[in-house]
């Protein structure tokens, strides 16, 4: 058995992991309160330094809830937020001051006074004073009592990017062109995204007498391993951490992932060797030592750490011999399971040989980016398939868009003899409603319809493209979504009786649900909570004991060798008709709203993800494909 220490011995920041993050921002919520309610009993004053971005969103709300459930009081708060765009007014729906305001502060009983964010609306003349005057007056207040902070891909921490100093203070910074990329989404492009910022520094943040650094989610799981696990480095700011004595990093299961002793236990010390394990040492082995795996021996084995494992095996070749048939099971041109075969090893059941589907697409094109080819084989192999697109996806059309239908449908009204009166009018209403919106600024709800109408449109020509007839094709604009901006609602009751209603009329014998988890405005994350929320509600059902349900992912990320239940190989004519699919989303082609910090178009993202699943599986020693859709299997 591994001690905690040897388990830990290659972690240089204390860190502690949550299943979830809900569960992380709860305790970090928790740990903040204590030390609130502790310095109220003496009478003290309470000095927090807060953070913003998506991360800290979870932390507020908790506390927000403690303070309207509990009784918990501000009235002794002190606070000192990290940062701000600059140049930025106060005011602006993008400021980190709106931010603060919209998540905290406007619920909460605490003087305005109290509250310091760094001004963004100065001239750039009166920055450097200004700083200096933002540093005086932390430590006026004795110091920040607890620092809550995120990371960013590029590993800074405040807008402290690559390249700062370990005792740079309070400042106005350039921002990275990843920092601004990321922030893209919620800026509505790249170009409206401020350059510089103001920020506190390394030297101001590790002053603190205690630090919370949360992290969330797949996409942030290679920067947090260097953070732990790396020699501390300018390049990666949030390693300065390592020399904080009271420093812990609160992390959930995605953000985790590449931490030594989860994903490669072997290498820390002893190791529980299950299945999974298993496949995933074998993989790597692979990818190590770029043997495939029939050609592995005792001392690859023996020389990456798992010697422990083959002496579990009567010889390495059973060994190899096993992975290699787990893996080749996987492979299925199949998806809804072959008619009058033995499935004992393949992944889904040969009964019935005609299934009901249900496809849920959180957007209204990622049934085709993600698993298009599947899409059509299973339409092709006669089975009954609906495809559920569970939001609107509204706000990812640009304005021009709408302008261009509008104009379509005045012009096709203005060639009808029979002209009906207020076509002209409503064609000018909504240039207007356009050209009058600022940036970032909520569309009406006309531009608001429209922008759902030409999705769906979209949507529909896909569907009808694999061969789909329309009444197979259901738009559930699940409410959540339809807040005209990229801050959604929590998930409602209505959300998820629309989802159950349409699974308990479908009756499945296999649903199909989006599991990439580092969709950037987290639609695909809340899409999945009402799907599970839904199916949590219909467990007595009769009819879901015989479904299973299918995971894929989107367009930014791939599951790994090892959590692949499923792989659907394509041809290179199935790969193109997919991409042909993909195509009938025009409004999303040559560069969308939320593109990500991925240039690449979504057809091109998805056919190299596919290619590389094929790769991966050729270079594992298994069959050659030109592409394979890959998908895990959710158990219930």
């Amino acid at each position: 058995m591994v001690g905690l220490h040897e388990e830990k011995r290659f972690e240089k920041i204390h860190n502690v992991v949550f299943s979830e993050s809900s569960i992380g921002s709860r305790s970090i919520a928790m740990e903040i309160a204590d030390l609130i309610r502790h310095k109220q009993s003496k009478g003290d004053v309470c000095v927090l330094g807060l953070a913003t971005g998506s991360s800290p969103k979870g932390v507020y709300n908790e506390l927000v809830k403690m303070h309207q459930e509990e009784g918990l009081s501000f009235h002794n708060v002190v606070t000192f937020n990290l940062d701000e765009y600059f140049p930025i007014a106060p005011n602006s729906s993008h400021s980190y001051w709106h931010f603060m305001h919209e998540y905290l502060f406007d619920h909460i009983d605490i003087d305005p006074q109290n509250i310091n964010i760094p001004k963004g609306d100065l001239q750039e003349s009166e920055v450097r004073k200004y700083c200096l005057e933002y540093e005086r007056k932390i430590e006026l207040y004795g110091g920040i009592d607890l620092q809550i902070l995120g990371i960013g891909r590029t590993g800074h921490i405040g807008f402290n990017e690559p390249g700062s100093h370990v005792n740079s203070i309070t400042r106005l910074v350039t921002l990275d062109q990843v920092t601004r990329e990321d922030a893209a989404g919620d800026f509505y492009g790249k170009e409206n995204v401020p350059r510089k910022a103001i920020t506190m520094g390394i030297g101001t943040i590790l002053k603190a007498k205690r630090i919370l650094l949360m992290a969330w989610g797949e996409s942030k799981a290679t920067v947090v391993g260097r953070m732990i696990e790396g020699d501390i480095s300018g390049e990666i700011p949030a390693t300065y951490l390592q020399q904080h004595h009271n420093t812990t990093v609160v992390l959930d299961t995605g953000s985790s992932a590449y931490l030594k002793r989860i994903y490669t236990p072997w290498l820390v010390g002893g190791c529980k060797w299950d299945d999974f394990t298993t496949k995933r040492a074998v993989v790597w082995l692979c990818q190590q030592t770029g043997k495939p795996i029939l050609k592995l021996t005792e001392r690859d084995y023996n020389d990456h750490g798992m010697n422990d494992l083959i002496t579990a095996y009567p010889s390495t070749y059973e060994l190899n011999i096993k992975m290699f048939n787990a893996l080749q099971h996987t492979i299925t041109g199949w998806p809804g399971g072959k008619p009058n075969a033995d499935d004992s090893q393949r992944p889904e059941r040969a009964l019935p040989a005609q299934k009901r589907v249900v496809l849920f697409s959180p957007h209204p094109d990622d049934d085709v980016i993600s698993m298009g080819g599947t899409f059509i084989r299973l339409h092709d192999q006669g089975h009954e398939v609906h495809v559920a697109y569970q939001t609107s996806g509204n706000i990812a059309v640009f304005d021009e868009e709408v302008i261009r239908f509008a104009d379509f449908y005045n012009e096709l009204k203005n060639s009808q003899d029979n002209k009906q009166s207020g076509q002209k009018e409503f064609y000018q209403k909504i240039k207007t409603d356009i050209l009058n919106k600022g940036t970032g600024e909520m569309d009406t709800d006309d531009v608001r319809r429209i922008k759902g109408l030409i999705r769906r449109g979209e949507a529909r020509a896909g569907c009808r493209f694999v061969g789909l007839p329309d009444e197979r094709a259901h738009f559930l604009d699940l409410p959540f979504y339809e807040t005209g901006r990229v801050k959604k609602l929590p998930i409602s009751d209505e959300d998820v009786k629309i989802t159950v209603d349409l699974l308990r009329a479908i009756q499945p014998h296999q649903i199909y649900a989006a599991g990439d988890l580092s969709d950037p405005h987290g639609t695909h994350r809340v899409c999945l909570d009402v799907i599970f929320k839904a199916l949590e509600v219909l467990k007595d059902d009769e009819w879901l004991k015989d479904c299973y349900v299918w995971l894929y992912r989107g367009a930014w990320q791939e599951w790994g060798i090892e959590d692949i239940d499923m792989a659907v190989p394509l041809s290179p004519d199935e790969l193109m008709k997919k991409r042909q699919a993909i195509f009938k989303h025009q409004s999303q082609k040559d560069g969308v709203v939320f593109q990500g910090t991925d240039g690449r178009e979504f057809w091109q993202r998805a056919e190299d993800r596919n290619r590389s699943t094929a790769k991966l599986y050729d270079q594992l020693g298994l069959a050659e494909y030109e592409a394979i859709e890959a998908f895990k299997r959710y158990h219930f």
